[in-house]
């Protein structure tokens, strides 16, 4: 589990696949010396949820875990956000909680030939 702390720069609108995935993304920018980073989350399935009430400019705390694969001999990073909680007092912010995604549910990663890859 990792946990880092910015501001939201932007969030961009769910996708979902003809699998019945789903996943919603979202860029957080956090201070590192002269040159802040920009750093893209995604939240998947029942965790979609919790960038619904968030707006660009709150600043939040995010946790996390990497997540990586191989698909068509290239291989994927992704950070997969499960917690996001408000890092200033008011901000509207609602604290949202759940369980770190150990293991994806069977049938999360299988697709069809022809169907884009979720990501």
């Amino acid at each position: 589990m990792f946990e880092i702390t910015g501001t939201i720069k932007k969030i961009f609108a769910e996708q979902t696949f003809g699998s019945g995935f789903n996943k919603r993304e979202f860029v957080l920018t956090v201070p590192d010396g002269r040159f802040p980073q920009d750093i893209k989350f995604e939240t998947v399935k029942d965790k979609v949820g919790l960038v619904a009430d968030l707006k660009e400019g709150d600043k939040i705390k995010v946790s996390f875990d990497i997540r990586g694969r191989e698909w068509k001999d290239n291989y994927y990073v992704n950070l997969n956000a499960w917690k996001i909680e408000s890092d200033e007092a008011g901000s509207g912010a609602p604290d949202q909680d759940g369980p770190p995604l150990s293991e994806p549910e069977p049938g999360a990663g299988s697709m069809e030939i022809d169907e884009e890859p979720p990501f």
